[in-house]
């Protein structure tokens, strides 16, 4: 297994990453501020069983042939798009009533773990992400390279479930003082309909 020192730092590093702006803890901070805590922990469960995917296909040698595939790649982003800007007009059209949305049912957890779990899963730059990031702390005779990246994918998990889990407080707690006006939840729903649209334009447009 990989040393004491490596995983410190991967896990650091890792951590670092979590909080760095991206498309996917941007994805958890406007779920969480317009859907409340505990929706936003269920999104990052489902990125993270995501995450899990995409270590076992790093680690079973599939994410190489995938990358490979210029079909795949392109099927992939475009259902991943499809997906934001379907999430992207929900947003735009939410019912902006201050008394309705703070009394309107919660989402249901398993809705918001399958909506980050299909955000990630249909991502295709995280796959070459992960061919590029995790096989760099792999270090021969320290076992078996199938059991590194497995660890180096758990370990990257956690810092993901910590970076994000933090992101997702703060979010929850900013979304529940804002919505307490109808003006500002209408504009936080217009905002999360534009930063979904644009994640879709950003991620159809992407290249291999």
């Amino acid at each position: 297994m990989p040393s004491l020192e490596t995983s410190t730092a991967f896990f650091s590093l890792s951590l670092l990453l979590g909080f760095s702006p991206g498309p996917d803890n941007l994805f958890v901070l406007m779920q969480s501020a317009t859907h409340g805590r505990r929706a936003g922990f269920c999104v990052v469960l489902g990125l993270c069983c995501g995450l899990l995917v995409h270590t076992a296909a790093v680690a079973l040698g599939l994410a190489a042939v995938f990358a490979a595939s210029p079909t795949a790649f392109t099927m992939l982003k475009f259902a991943g798009a499809a997906y934001l800007a379907y999430l992207a007009w929900q947003a735009w059209h939410a019912p902006a009533d201050a008394k309705l949305t703070q009394h309107a049912p919660q989402m249901h957890p398993w809705h918001m773990l399958a909506r980050g779990f299909i955000m990630n899963l249909t991502n295709p730059k995280v796959i070459f992400f992960f061919l590029a990031f995790l096989p760099q702390f792999v270090a021969a005779g320290r076992g078996a390279v199938i059991l590194q990246l497995c660890w180096f994918g758990f370990l990257f998990i956690l810092a993901t479930l910590v970076s994000f889990g933090a992101i997702t407080c703060f979010a929850a707690f900013l979304g529940d003082r804002l919505k307490r006006s109808a003006t500002v939840q209408r504009a936080l729903n217009r905002l999360t309909g534009m930063v979904f649209g644009g994640m879709a334009i950003r991620l159809a447009l992407a290249k291999a």
